[in-house]
């Protein structure tokens, strides 16, 4: 199965059809000096306990925006529309309505500069210190193939470092010579359906943080695209796509594979209610009762929002399971 997509929002049939790499088109690299003073997407400050929470928040939604964008495809391949048509609504909401929601509240949005140095951190953070890290372990787990997997990560999030480091260069100094290199392409990856690939439990667990990190990445990055389109930086915009892309449709998948995502739909559907019933109570609910506690009325009325979304996301999922014919084990 293919993961993919133009920024996280397909239709059903480009869903059919797999990912599409983003068309190539010539762009000229216009200076565009107002960049670093167009205005930021930041809101009201929240409490730094608050924040915490809405960045997890953040994980758990591009996980699982990335998730059921692979749950709608293998739905497709078994002819089952209706629940393929819930999980590509599922999916938007998640990180349209949920995300980007959040990431206003969380103030995770600035200027073009200030979205390049977040980039610039995340990048650089993976590259330097978790995928070498989580390759070194897989090395020594005995799992050549994650090993492999981890470093050749590692060694793409470098690349995506030095090319937006030369962006924020251009941005701050149109005169400098610098440039917004958008020659990034990404293939779509196969998920096969099936359990892990690795028998060490470490490594699984670095696969599903790897997962996290790159769903993650994959949603910021799009709505920094989306910032630079606003502002008229259309290389910026394009860098921040296509680096997107290979965030989701290569590495996110890559790791999905080797961790044993996918499953038959009904599987798949059971994950899912656990998930959206667990993100319900025990995280929306308990993060907008700690917003509240902390003053922070605003968030609290957001996050108690998304929990009655989560609920009512397992019970369409439950009605859905049920029409197919299947049933849920106690415990996932």
């Amino acid at each position: 199965m293919l993961i993919g997509g133009h920024m996280g929002f397909r239709t059903v049939g480009r869903l059919r059809a797999g990912a599409a790499l983003l068309s190539t088109i010539a762009l000229l690299v216009v200076p565009v000096g107002g960049a670093l003073a167009s205005p930021a997407e930041r809101t009201e400050r929240v409490h730094p306990s608050t924040r915490a929470n809405v960045m997890k928040a953040m994980e758990a939604e591009g996980l699982a925006h990335a998730a059921y964008q692979a749950y709608a495809i293998q739905a497709d391949k078994e002819r089952l529309p209706r629940v393929r048509d819930l999980y590509d609504r599922t999916a938007a909401e998640e990180f349209r309505r949920h995300f980007t929601e959040q990431a206003k509240l969380a103030g995770l949005l600035g200027n073009n500069a200030d979205n390049l140095r977040d980039a610039i951190r995340t990048e650089a953070y993976e590259a330097s210190s978790l995928y070498r890290r989580f390759a070194a372990e897989a090395k020594a787990d005995g799992e050549i193939v994650a090993f492999r997997l981890f470093t050749e990560i590692g060694q793409e999030e470098a690349d995506h470092r030095d090319r937006f480091d030369e962006a924020l260069a251009a941005i701050k100094d149109p005169s400098s010579g610098a440039h917004i290199l958008t020659d990034v392409s990404a293939e779509a990856t196969t998920i096969p359906v099936g359990g892990p690939r690795v028998r060490s439990a470490r490594t699984l667990r670095n696969l599903h943080t790897t997962m996290r990190r790159e769903a993650l990445a994959y949603a910021k990055y799009t709505l920094y695209a989306e910032h630079a389109e606003a502002t008229d930086v259309k290389a910026l915009a394009t860098l921040f796509h296509r680096t997107a892309r290979v965030e989701l449709t290569e590495h996110f998948a890559e790791a999905a594979t080797l961790a044993g995502l996918v499953r038959d739909t009904r599987t798949n559907v059971c994950h899912t209610i656990f998930d959206q019933t667990y993100e319900a109570h025990r995280l929306y609910g308990n993060f907008a009762q700690q917003a509240a506690e902390v003053g922070d009325r605003r968030a609290a009325r957001l996050l108690l929002k998304a929990k009655r979304a989560q609920e009512r996301y397992a019970h369409a999922f439950v009605a859905a399971l049920s029409k197919i014919g299947g049933r849920c084990p106690g415990k996932r």
